[in-house]
């Protein structure tokens, strides 16, 4: 199985929509294939306000994702000096460089994002970065 590392806007484009991003997303969330990654990064960006605007469908649809999530990123300092190697050397927000710190370490060989090519998270080169933006 490949372990891929699901960006929070995935979830989000998949939770909300029946747009082709929304449909994209739910292809790569139905792959048998995969393995999911994720971190308490990802639950801090989707969950709150989802749950603070009572959208029970929505963290439904959250919550079961997380319940499927094969390899869970241990946050702590060596997550966060990685971030933050990798934000100083790519550019990277500070959300961004955790996720990708995440990502490698639980040997994710992969990042899926809805973040437009040329964004900085596609800067990363010790993993590869998979957008399902049509643009």
């Amino acid at each position: 199985m490949k372990i891929t590392f699901i960006d929070a806007g995935v979830l989000i484009a998949a939770s909300r929509g029946n747009t082709g991003m929304a449909r994209r997303a739910l292809e790569i969330l139905d792959d048998p294939s995969r393995s999911f990654a994720s971190s308490v990064f990802v639950r801090l960006e989707v969950l709150p306000k989802a749950k603070f605007h009572q959208r029970v469908d929505e963290v439904s649809f959250y919550e079961d994702y997380f319940h499927s999530v094969d390899h869970w990123a241990e946050p702590g300092t060596a997550l966060v000096e990685t971030a933050l190697l990798l934000a100083q050397e790519r550019g990277l927000s500070a959300l961004d460089a955790l996720h990708g710190a995440a990502a490698l370490t639980v040997n994710a060989p992969e990042i899926v994002t809805t973040e437009r090519r040329g964004k900085p998270l596609h800067r990363l080169t010790q993993i590869k970065v998979t957008t399902i933006d049509a643009d």
